[in-house]
């Protein structure tokens, strides 16, 4: 097969990626980046299935007779997050945005689809995932549950994030544990809420709730081994008080890092006890409610080699490396690694914006980097003869 222009293929994923930036959708909701996905594919020669997991796309390539089959992901969802900036291609969608990147990840998977499509140099069946709903840790598994691997089977998959504060053309990863679980939690107190003049004849719950914060900070400095890592952030304090009323009611929501079930166990355990505690101490009731919504992203080890190994085919040798440490950042792509092995991996966005920021924007020059690693993933793992 002929070999594709690549700058003529970048110039088409800048286009993509700006017509999706330009027209951002929330998790589950992303009925035009599906039909605008699928159309691409079909127009590669890909077979393509719609509605996998609510708005999940897969699109399939098959060359040669190898009957070995691996996935890559791609997530679509934006954010609730207004956008700031004048760029052209800025959200036409008041309040919502692609404030991670995920109009880049597609653009680059639709143009590794391309690419391979146009090129082939593998034999197998490549499977291109795009996820609806991963900033809600609840795409991946949908799909899954939709039959997404008795449908469209895969024996690894192989997934990638833009990282800002990463020179553009730098790849990282690493082997093991890559980025944390997250679990949330949230704590009622309850009491009787009075005059502010009068704080004796009520059992007002703030000044029980700010005690609570203070020692919810113990969980992790004195109750986790040090060798641990553990994060409990409390986010939000909510309280139903005016100026000159006492609270009855406190709510205390946040969210808790981890990186082995065994640490969200304690973490959960210790919060319980903890919340009924200083609520008996100030004559009020607690009820916790936590729930674990990312599970850890562990990168198989063998695979991360196999990664390293594509990744330096395509890039400067120096430029690849292995991360210095987890994130404890979440990441939904951890639940198909629950499924079957896989690595994610981090490509470089320059000097942007932090991700979740509404100045942040995509980096268009990293594009044809995630398209070329993604199809020297396939031709390694699907080695032709």
């Amino acid at each position: 097969m002929a070999e594709l222009d690549q700058q003529q293929l970048h110039r088409e994923m800048t286009a993509w990626r700006r017509d999706l930036h330009a027209h951002p959708e929330f998790g589950f909701e992303e009925k035009r980046t599906a039909a605008f996905v699928a159309e691409k594919l079909r127009a590669f020669g890909l077979e393509v299935a719609e509605g996998i997991g609510g708005t999940g796309v897969v699109g399939t390539l098959t060359r040669g007779s190898g009957d070995r089959a691996i996935a890559l992901r791609a997530d679509m969802d934006a954010l609730r997050i207004a956008e700031q900036g004048t760029r052209a291609w800025r959200s036409q969608t008041p309040g919502t945005m692609h404030a991670c990147g995920h109009d880049g990840h597609t653009a680059m998977l639709l143009g590794a689809a391309k690419l391979l499509a146009e090129e082939g140099g593998f034999d197998g069946a490549v499977r291109f995932i795009f996820q609806p709903a991963e900033e809600w840790g609840r795409g991946a598994l949908a799909m899954i549950e939709d039959g997404l691997l008795e449908r469209f089977p895969f024996e690894e998959i192989f997934g990638l994030h833009n990282m800002p504060g990463l020179p553009i053309g730098r790849f990282e990863t690493r082997r093991g544990p890559v980025m944390s679980a997250e679990d949330n939690f949230e704590i009622v107190l309850k009491g009787l809420g009075g005059h502010a003049a009068r704080p004796h004849a009520a059992r007002e719950t703030l000044v029980a709730a700010c005690a609570l914060v203070v020692n919810l900070q113990t969980i992790v400095s004195r109750r986790l081994s040090p060798v641990d890592i553990g994060v409990v952030s409390v986010t939000e304090l909510i309280t139903d008080g005016t100026r000159n009323a006492l609270p009855g009611l406190a709510r205390i929501l946040g969210d808790c890092r981890s990186f082995r079930p065994e640490v969200s166990a304690a973490i959960e355990k210790e919060m319980r006890r903890i919340a009924e505690g200083t609520a008996q101490a100030y004559n009020v009731a607690a009820e916790v409610t936590y729930t674990r919504e990312f599970v850890p992203l562990i990168n198989d080890a063998a695979l991360v080699d196999e990664a390293l190994a594509a990744a330096r085919t395509v890039l400067a040798d120096d430029a690849v490396g292995i991360a210095a440490e987890p994130m404890t950042a979440s990441e939904d792509f951890a639940r198909f690694l629950t499924e079957v092995p896989g690595c994610f991996v981090f490509l470089g966005n320059g000097n942007s914006a932090p991700l979740h920021n509404p100045a942040y924007d995509f980096n268009d020059e990293g594009l044809l980097h995630g398209a070329r690693f993604h199809a020297a993933v396939v031709r390694r793992r699907l080695a032709a003869g």
